[in-house]
C-alpha cells in the first residue's frame, strides 16, 4: 500500500464547488480527515460564446466561499468524501445585487481496486462514483450571481496514477449526468422559445491530469482541467445574461500544494490557485485558495473510550 494512506486529500478547487476526490490518495481505514476550505475567485472578462468581452454593468464579478469538507476510511480501499460550501457572490458596478447562502452539498465514494508496484514504480486504478443536491432555495436564473445550478448531479469518474519515487502523476475523466431545473417564470428563450419553467440541463465530461512531488509530509503538483458541456446548450446571445442551459466549457491550469506539520502531524495546510486560460460562456477567472484539515482516528478514539 501506498504510504501517503494517512495524508488528507489535496484539494482541486472547480467552478464553485471544491473536487476533493481526484488525487492518487487514500484515507485509511477507521481515519477521519475533516477541515474546511476558503476560497475567492474574480473576474472582470468573459466569453459571450466565443467572443471574449467585459461588461461595465458587471465590472468584476467575485465569488468568496467556505466549504466543510471530510472524508471517512471504510477500508483502505474505501472511502467516503463530503462537501457543503457556503458562497457568496458580487458584482463591483451595477445594479444586481450579490447572493449569499448554502449551495449544493456532494457525497463521493471513492474505490480503489487495483494498485501494484512493479520495480520503483506503483500503479493505481481508481472509480468513483458521486451525487450532488442543492441545499437551499437558491435562483439559478441568475447568472452570473447565482450561488449554483440548483442541478442534482450524477457522476462517474474512473482514475489512474502513477508514482515512481517522489515523483508522481494522475490522469482521471468523468461523466457528469445533470438533472433538469426549474425556474421562475413560465418561458425563456435558447435558440427557440420554450413555454415551460423546466430548463433540460446538458451533461458535461471533467477531464483532469495532475503531476508533481509526492512525500509523507509534503505535496505540491501542477494540475490542467478540462471542462467540457454536452450536446444540448447554447451560447450566450449578445448583451444578454447568462443562462442555466449555456454551453460552459472552461480549460484551468493552476498549482496545489499540501504540507503536513512534523510537531502535530495530524494536521496539515493546504492552498493554490488556478486560472481558467480559454473558455466558452463563462468568465476568465482567478481563483485562490486555502484551508486547514485534521485527521482522527476513530478506532483509537473508541478504545480509549472504552477503557
Amino acid at each position: 500500500m501506498k504510504k501517503f494512506y494517512l495524508s488528507c486529500l489535496l484539494l482541486a478547487p472547480l467552478f464553485m464547488n471544491a473536487q476533493t476526490e481526484i488525487d492518487g490518495i487514500m484515507m485509511s481505514k477507521n481515519n477521519f480527515c475533516f477541515g474546511a476550505v476558503y476560497q475567492y475567485s474574480s473576474w472582470d472578462q468573459y466569453w459571450e460564446g466565443t467572443f471574449k468581452r467585459e461588461n461595465l454593468n458587471l465590472g468584476t464579478v467575485s465569488t468568496k466561499s467556505v466549504a466543510l469538507m471530510g472524508n471517512y476510511g471504510v477500508s483502505d480501499k474505501l472511502n467516503i468524501i463530503f462537501s457543503l460550501p457556503y458562497v457568496e457572490t458580487k458584482a463591483s458596478a451595477g445594479t444586481m445585487e450579490g447572493q449569499k447562502g448554502l449551495q449544493d452539498l456532494s457525497l463521493t465514494i471513492k474505490y480503489m481496486p487495483f494498485e501494484k508496484t512493479i520495480g520503483k514504480a506503483t500503479y493505481s486504478l481508481y472509480a468513483l462514483g458521486g451525487l450532488s443536491a442543492p441545499v437551499s432555495n437558491y435562483s439559478a436564473d441568475y447568472l452570473p450571481l447565482s450561488l449554483g445550478l440548483r442541478s442534482k448531479t450524477a457522476s462517474l469518474r474512473l482514475m489512474g496514477d502513477y508514482q515512481r519515487g517522489h515523483f508522481f502523476s494522475t490522469v482521471s475523466g468523468a461523466y457528469v449526468k445533470r438533472a433538469n431545473i426549474t425556474i421562475d417564470r413560465n418561458s425563456y428563450y435558447t435558440n427557440e422559445i420554450h413555454y415551460t419553467n423546466e430548463v433540460d440541463m446538458p451533461d458535461a465530461i471533467s477531464v483532469n491530469f495532475r503531476i508533481g512531488y509526492r512525500s509523507n509530509r509534503l505535496i505540491a503538483e501542477a494540475v490542467v482541467d478540462n471542462w467540457v458541456t454536452q450536446s444540448g446548450g447554447f451560447d450566450i446571445t449578445t448583451n444578454n445574461m447568462p443562462f442555466p442551459s449555456n454551453t460552459m466549457n472552461a480549460l484551468k491550469v493552476g498549482v496545489n500544494t499540501k504540507y503536513t506539520l512534523k510537531k502535530i502531524p495530524a494536521l496539515s495546510i493546504i492552498g493554490g490557485c488556478n486560472f481558467v486560460t480559454e473558455g466558452r460562456n463563462v468568465g476568465q477567472s482567478n481563483t485562490f485558495y486555502g484551508g486547514l484539515f485534521y485527521i482522527l482516528n476513530l478506532k483509537k478514539t473508541t478504545q480509549e473510550n472504552e477503557k
